[in-house]
């Protein structure tokens, strides 16, 4: 019975992945540091969300909805909340979950072949969108001491929910 157990326990191991790196699962937001969520993102306070959508939707959908004409898109793009200037900028960035494949690792290691190299490790990327907020009176919007933050957070929020659900940017045009 014991070899039994001890058979089931390798084999287990054998089809397991070690996970190297795990995607954080963002719900709805975030309001995270740049910089602790993705290495070369600025120090401000971010707002971050997962972005389901394939690469340069959001950057579309802020060209449409600003009418920004291709210009500035992802940098310093207006806008204003009671009678307030406020500015964001946007980042597309990827954190991929990394696993190890052990099974390719012992067939190879046991035929002394380097065959299966390529299913190693596997990647799997996950999309975020990180936005920061300043205005002329305010470096960082999006921080806790920030006067303006509560707002600001309700107006991103909102912006995230119309672009999920949007899918035909021309749609923004009428809204607008």
């Amino acid at each position: 019975m014991r070899y039994l157990y001890l058979s089931v326990a390798f084999a287990l191991i054998l089809q397991s992945c070690i996970p190297l790196r795990i995607a954080p699962n963002i719900e709805d937001y975030k309001v995270k540091q740049g910089k602790k969520f993705k290495k070369g993102l600025p120090s401000r306070e971010m707002f971050v969300f997962e972005d389901p959508k394939d690469e340069n939707h959001f950057y579309k959908y802020i060209n449409f909805k600003f009418d920004l004409n291709d210009s500035l898109v992802d940098t310093d793009v207006p806008f204003r909340l009671k009678e307030q200037q406020y500015f964001f900028s946007f980042y597309e960035v990827e954190i991929p979950t990394k696993t190890i494949n052990l099974i390719p690792i012992f067939i190879d290691g046991a035929l002394d072949t380097d065959v299966l190299e390529e299913g190693y490790s596997s990647r799997k990327g996950n999309w975020y969108i990180a936005m920061e907020v300043y205005s002329d009176d305010e470096e960082d919007c999006l921080s806790e001491k920030s006067l303006s933050r509560t707002r600001v957070l309700e107006y991103l929020r909102a912006l995230k929910n119309e672009y999920l659900s949007t899918s035909n940017y021309n749609e923004l045009v009428l809204k607008n």
